[in-house]
């Protein structure tokens, strides 16, 4: 398999990861693990350079969570 080719292939599994997380749905790898999209809850921040407090608003943010073989080969 070529470099072009693989990274080909790369770009459209994570692409495809992206989509599905986008609409709620969560993607598991069996042996690797699980990503899935979580609402995060609007909150107030503080600036820690000008001290000043902000307003973070509701957003989606990416999640993994590692399978057992994942953790296996690591250890």
């Amino acid at each position: 398999m070529s470099k072009k080719h693989a990274e080909e292939v790369v770009d459209f599994v994570f692409d495809t990861i992206a989509d599905t997380m986008k609409r709620g749905d969560e993607v598991s790898i069996a042996g690797f693990g699980t990503f899935v999209a979580k609402q995060r809850k609007a909150r107030q921040a503080r600036n820690p350079k000008t001290g000043a407090t902000v307003n973070v608003p509701a957003m989606k943010v990416p999640k993994f969570k590692a399978g057992k073989g994942l953790k296996d080969a690591v250890r």
